[in-house]
């Protein structure tokens, strides 16, 4: 099995921050049609709505099938990092 790894998406979207629950829900359904079709590499865990933006937490085994996910849904992607480690307030207790 592949080692899926944890990236934030970034994207750059203007209006989104204006947009209705029936406007983000078409592009809900659209990025899950797109997961249905790339399969397991890719899993959408949440995202945040600010501004003119979204950031979006994704476990996937590459940058690349994210692309793949952004080519498919046709939402658009600004960036994408990886994030090798998460601290929270429990790291304090290491």
């Amino acid at each position: 099995m592949t080692q899926m790894k944890r990236y934030i998406v970034e994207r750059d979207i203007p209006g989104i921050g204006q947009m209705s629950i029936t406007e983000l829900c078409g592009a809900a359904r659209a990025s899950n049609k797109a997961l249905a079709e790339i399969g397991p590499k890719v899993q959408w865990q949440h995202s945040y709505v600010a501004g003119e933006k979204t950031f979006c937490v994704y476990l996937a085994d590459s940058e690349e099938t994210i692309r793949k996910h952004s080519e498919v849904s046709g939402i658009p992607v600004t960036t994408i990092t990886e994030v090798p480690q998460i601290i929270d307030p429990l790291t304090a207790n290491n």
